[in-house]
């Protein structure tokens, strides 16, 4: 009898520990709107640009959000916030969003701005392939 109320305290226990487990999941990213200079800019690049931008992508974003763009690379470990999943987040937004916040960063956060440092059809092609990431 005793071995049966232990068992049931037990996976009461586990019931509990798994159930507050489970409400500690991750808030869904909502994308912040798009300023009226950037809303509804279209990407003027063909598909093939994104062989450019693989390169553009390669020299200055890869660093922080890793060769596939995920988050994972080598200098966003150590940062705070991680920098965003880049194959996910192309899936959810337009190109004025990713032209945006290449061009001009985001405020209290380690993306920089690459205005003045990047063309525009630099961060064009840098969507472009943005747009391949998987």
């Amino acid at each position: 009898m005793e071995n049966k109320l232990v068992f049931t305290i037990f996976i009461l226990g586990m019931l509990v520990l798994a159930a507050c487990g489970a409400s500690q999941t991750e808030e869904a990213f909502t994308p912040a709107p798009v300023p009226t200079e950037f809303a509804d800019k279209t990407n003027p690049l063909g598909a093939d640009a994104a062989a450019a931008g693989a390169e553009v992508f390669k020299t200055n974003c890869e660093l922080c959000h890793g060769p596939q763009g995920h988050g994972d690379g080598i200098a966003g470990q150590s940062l705070d916030p991680k920098p965003k999943n880049l194959a996910d987040l192309q899936a959810i937004v337009g190109d004025d969003y990713l032209f945006w916040r290449i061009y001009e960063g985001r405020q209290g956060t380690p993306m920089v701005a690459w205005k003045g440092i990047l063309t525009d059809e630099q961060i064009w092609q840098a969507v472009s392939f943005i747009r391949t990431l998987k």
